[in-house]
C-alpha cells in the first residue's frame, strides 16, 4: 500500500491535497469501489458518453472544503440538457477547477470512515454512521492503526447505531465484510506515514458491497 501511495505522490510531487476524482482513482487501485464517472476540467469540452443517467455533478476544487456550502452539487440529472446547465453553473463557482460527473449510486446506509495522525496517539481511524448520527449524536468510534479485520469489526460494533447495520425495521443487513475492507484500507493509508488525513464521507453500504461516494486526502511532503 505504501509503495502505491508513494508512486501516486511522486506523480503529483509538490501537492498536499488532491481533487476528488484523483483520490477516488487511488482508492479504486487499492481495491475499493467508487462510482463510474469522469472529470471535466474548467475549460474542457464535455460529454457524458458511456455514463448512465441519472447523473450527479459536483464542483471540483482543492480550495473548496465543503461542496454543500458553495451549492456545488447537482443531483438527479436526467438528460444532456440538464447536464450542460449543471456544468455551466458549477464552473462559475469561485475557485472551481472542474466538474466531476458520476452515475448516481443506489440508496444505501451511509457511514463515514476517516483517518488522521494524532500528535499523542499516532495514526488513528474513525468510524461513524452518517447523517444526524454523526452531526447531532456524535456517534463515532476511534481505533489505532494499522488495524486487523477483528479490530475493524470491533470498531464498527462500538457505535450506538450499530443496529442499523444489522438490519432494522425490515431493512436487510449491510455487508459488514465490505465495510471492514474500507476501514482496513483507510487504516493502511493513514499508517503508511505518508498520508496526513483521509476522509471518506459518505460511504454507502448495501446488502452486498460498499461504494465510496466522496473522498478527500492530504499527504505529507516527500
Amino acid at each position: 500500500m505504501a509503495v502505491m501511495i508513494k508512486e501516486f505522490m511522486e506523480k503529483n510531487r509538490g501537492r498536499k491535497t488532491f481533487l476528488e476524482h484523483e483520490v477516488k482513482g487511488l482508492l479504486k487501485d487499492a481495491g475499493l469501489t467508487v462510482p463510474r464517472g469522469m472529470f471535466i476540467g474548467r475549460d474542457e469540452a464535455f460529454s457524458a458518453h458511456g455514463l448512465t443517467y441519472p447523473l450527479i455533478a459536483k464542483v471540483s476544487s482543492a480550495a473548496i472544503t465543503s461542496k454543500s456550502d458553495v451549492h456545488g452539487i447537482r443531483a438527479e440529472i436526467k438528460n444532456e440538457s440538464d447536464l450542460r446547465k449543471a456544468i455551466f453553473e458549477l464552473r462559475e463557482i469561485k475557485n472551481a477547477q472542474g466538474v466531476l460527473i458520476e452515475e448516481t449510486a443506489p440508496q444505501g446506509v451511509e457511514v463515514i470512515v476517516g483517518g488522521v495522525t494524532d500528535r499523542q496517539f499516532g495514526p488513528v481511524v474513525m468510524f461513524g454512521l452518517g447523517g444526524i448520527f454523526v452531526e447531532l449524536f456524535k456517534d463515532v468510534s476511534f481505533g489505532l492503526a494499522p488495524m486487523t479485520a477483528e479490530e475493524a469489526d470491533l470498531l464498527i460494533r462500538q457505535v450506538k447505531g450499530y443496529r442499523l447495520l444489522e438490519g432494522y425495521r425490515g431493512q436487510p443487513p449491510v455487508d459488514i465484510r465490505a465495510l471492514i475492507q474500507v476501514i482496513i484500507t483507510v487504516s493502511n493509508f493513514i499508517s503508511s506515514g505518508l498520508v496526513e488525513e483521509i476522509d471518506l464521507n459518505p460511504v454507502a453500504l448495501y446488502p452486498t458491497g460498499a461504494i465510496v461516494l466522496d473522498a478527500k486526502m492530504s499527504v505529507y511532503s516527500l
